[in-house]
């Protein structure tokens, strides 16, 4: 019997969600395994969440996903639209990656070309796709970093021999995204694609920990403290208006007990701090186990299965 293959995130990506799926499935509002909703995922990044719940809600009337970051959504509709043409592509920057294994200044070259030519953004649409994909299997811990000229600056990575192209998953992600409307823009107009039961999941450039542990510029414009507002302030409408939503964040309060950042901005609501591994830093014993938030609109009352 052949086994169908599921969707996987196409991209390595800061703050990926692959490993909180068990939280977010636990904190899900119980009801919609059995009714019709629409899944809205304002800032979708590598969309781990986004092909979860497509893999595991049947029921799922429609999907809109959404991020601000240009490069990015190019390379969902990419896929959705002409994978084929981007896995072609995708062979041939392997191909020429993989020649250079034992040639390691030709190699950096190589990357470096292939990153000012991104940076210009003169290729046609699968081109630049396929080079966002490149950059982001090759650079450093698979980071996505961007200047305020919106230039990608991340360096080279030292992976030997990474994979590039993944050609079954790209075709698995293909056929997943046609159930799926695919924005970019500000995550506010997702709201014009809510239903009458609706559930918005945000997973929002995370605050800093602190001054050096900045990942959240990917795009030219920052998502400072002012922005932490608004969204709030975003949520707090979807609550007026009925939706339910789960929000991700950084625990500002595990790096100091006297930041109450969040608790206080998000008092009304149910916040839960769930473990979660820190991957991308530059010093390996920076790396580990920490403390994220899990924000909802909705009781445990409401996510608990009955007994």
């Amino acid at each position: 019997m052949i086994t169908k293959q599921v969707a996987k995130p196409f991209l390595k990506w800061a703050g990926g969600k692959t490993q909180l799926i068990a939280k977010i499935e636990s904190s899900m509002p119980f009801g919609f395994k059995n009714e019709k909703f629409t899944y809205l995922e304002p800032f979708v990044g590598s969309g781990a969440v986004l092909f979860w719940i497509l893999d595991h809600y049947k029921n799922l009337e429609k999907a809109v996903i959404n991020d601000i970051n240009a490069d990015l959504i190019n390379a969902y509709k990419i896929i959705a639209s002409n994978p084929k043409e981007l896995i072609t592509i995708l062979s041939i920057l392997q191909g020429e990656f993989h020649a250079l294994e034992n040639a390691p200044e030709q190699k950096k070259l190589y990357y470096y070309e292939k990153r000012a030519q991104f940076n210009e953004r003169s290729m046609e649409l699968s081109g630049q796709a396929a080079l966002f994909i490149f950059l982001n299997r090759t650079c450093f811990n698979g980071l996505y970093r961007v200047n305020k000229s919106n230039f990608f600056n991340v360096p080279m990575g030292s992976y030997k021999k990474p994979t590039i192209c993944d050609a079954v998953n790209i075709m698995a992600v293909s056929e997943a995204l046609q159930k799926v409307e695919i924005l970019c823009g500000d995550y506010v107009s997702t709201l014009e694609k809510a239903g009458t039961n609706s559930f918005f999941y945000f997973d929002p450039p995370y605050k800093p920990l602190n001054s050096t542990s900045s990942f959240n510029s990917y795009a030219k414009d920052e998502f400072n403290d002012e922005e932490q507002v608004r969204l709030r302030n975003f949520c707090t409408k979807l609550e007026e208006l009925g939706h339910r939503w789960m929000l991700s964040n950084s625990d500002v309060r595990s790096a100091n007990p006297h930041d109450d950042f969040f608790d206080v901005m998000y008092s009304e609501f149910l916040i839960a701090r769930v473990k979660a591994t820190r991957r991308i830093n530059a010093q390996a014993n920076k790396r580990g186990e920490l403390n994220e938030l899990l924000i909802t609109n909705y009781s445990y009352e409401q996510i608990m299965q009955p007994a």
